[in-house]
C-alpha cells in the first residue's frame, strides 16, 4: 500500500510542474490549429530561436532552466509576449490567436501577473499604457515583469523616456540591490539619458594627450562632433578622416573633439604624429570606462554625438556617409 501512495505522490508532483532544473510552456491557442510560432530568450536561456509546433491548438515546449529568465514568445503576426520562466515550473498558456493582448498565463506569480498587467492594458491608448506600465512598477519593484515593462515601455519605446525609466530603475535598484541585471540597465539608461535627442552638452573638462585643458566652452557658439576611436578599429578611422576634411573647409564653424579608447597614451600619440588633425585628443588610459565618455553618454566604438550651435544633441551613433551629411545640413544652415 505504501508503494502505491508513494507511487501516486510522484504523479501529483509531476503534474503540478516541471521536473527541477526544467521549464515547460505548455497551453493551447484557439484560432491556431495548425501552425507554429517562435520562441527565443533574452537572457541566454535559449540558443538562438526555436520553434513550438501546434496540434488542434496545442502546444508543448521544455527547456532546461537552473535560473529565472524570459522568454519570448514570437507568434505569425509578428508580435510578441514575455513568458517568465522558473526551474520547475509549468507555464499554463491560453488565449485566442487573434487577440494576443489578452493572453493568460498561469503557474508562477511572475506569470500571473503579467497576465493581469495585460488585461489592464488591452484596450488602453498609449499614453493610458505607460502611466498604467509606471504604476505597476512602483507598485511590484522585485518583480521581474517589472524589469521587462520599463525596459518595454522607456526605453525601447518608439519614444523613450529616459529620464522617467532612471527614476524607474533606481527604484527597481533600491528594491533588489543585487540584481545585477538591474544594475547593468540602470547604467546603460544613465548614458542613454544625457544623450538623448535634444539632451544638452553636459559641461565637462578633460586634458588631452598633450596636456592641453579640453572643456565644453571650446565647442560653444559651434556645430560640435564628439567621436570615440582608436588605432585598431578601421570604421572609427573612417569617421576620423571624414571628419578632418570637414574640419579644414569649416575650421571656424565645426568643432571636434576626439576620445581614444588605446589602453596607451603613447600609442595614441604615435598614431596621430602624422596625422593633420588639428582638434584635441583625450586618451586617459581607462578605455570604455573613460570618464569623459561616462560624462557624454557614450559607450562604443566607433559612437558619436552630433551637437548643434547651441549644445543641443541633434544625433548620435550615425556611420561616416550620415555622419558628413548631417554635419553639412547643419554647416549650410549655420551659413548666413
Amino acid at each position: 500500500m505504501k508503494r502505491y501512495s508513494y507511487i501516486l505522490l510522484a504523479l501529483i508532483l509531476v503534474s503540478c510542474g516541471a521536473p527541477s532544473g526544467q521549464f515547460k510552456i505548455e497551453g493551447r491557442f484557439l484560432n491556431l490549429n495548425q501552425g507554429e510560432f517562435y520562441v527565443y530568450s533574452t537572457d541566454g536561456l535559449i540558443d538562438g530561436v526555436d520553434t513550438i509546433h501546434t496540434n488542434g491548438g496545442r502546444f508543448s515546449y521544455q527547456i532546461p532552466c537552473e535560473d529565472k529568465g524570459t522568454i519570448m514568445l514570437v507568434f505569425p503576426n509578428f508580435s510578441e509576449q514575455p513568458i517568465f520562466a522558473e526551474s520547475g515550473k509549468t507555464a499554463h498558456v491560453k488565449g485566442d490567436a487573434t487577440h494576443l493582448k489578452e493572453m493568460m498565463v498561469e503557474g508562477s506569480d511572475a506569470n500571473e501577473l503579467m497576465s493581469r498587467f495585460r488585461q489592464a492594458v488591452a484596450n488602453a491608448s498609449p499614453p493610458e499604457a505607460i502611466k498604467t506600465a509606471a504604476l505597476f512598477i512602483k507598485d511590484n519593484p522585485k518583480s521581474p515583469v517589472s524589469i521587462y515593462l520599463l525596459k518595454q515601455y522607456f526605453i525601447l519605446s518608439v519614444t523613450p523616456d529616459y529620464l522617467q525609466a532612471s527614476e524607474l530603475a533606481a527604484i527597481l535598484a533600491k528594491a533588489q540591490p543585487k540584481n545585477e541585471e538591474i544594475t547593468r540597465l540602470k547604467q546603460d539608461i544613465d548614458i542613454l539619458k544625457v544623450s538623448r535627442l535634444n539632451a544638452p552638452m553636459p559641461s565637462f573638462s578633460a586634458v588631452d594627450i598633450y596636456g592641453r585643458r579640453v572643456t565644453d566652452a571650446n565647442l560653444h557658439g559651434k556645430v560640435s562632433v564628439v567621436y570615440v576611436w582608436s588605432t585598431w578599429n578601421y570604421e572609427s578611422q573612417d569617421i576620423a578622416r571624414r571628419l578632418r576634411t570637414m574640419s579644414n573647409d569649416n575650421r571656424n564653424q565645426l568643432g571636434v573633439v576626439g576620445i581614444c579608447v588605446d589602453a596607451s597614451k603613447r600609442d595614441c600619440r604615435n598614431y596621430l604624429k602624422h596625422d593633420s588633425v588639428s582638434w584635441s585628443t583625450i586618451c586617459d588610459e581607462k578605455m570604455f570606462d573613460c570618464d569623459l565618455m561616462a560624462k557624454l553618454g557614450l559607450a562604443s566604438i566607433p559612437d558619436n554625438i552630433i551637437y548643434d550651435t547651441s549644445g543641443r544633441v541633434i544625433a548620435r551613433g550615425l556611420n561616416a556617409n550620415d555622419l558628413r551629411n548631417k554635419l553639412e545640413e547643419l554647416l549650410k544652415k549655420k551659413t548666413p
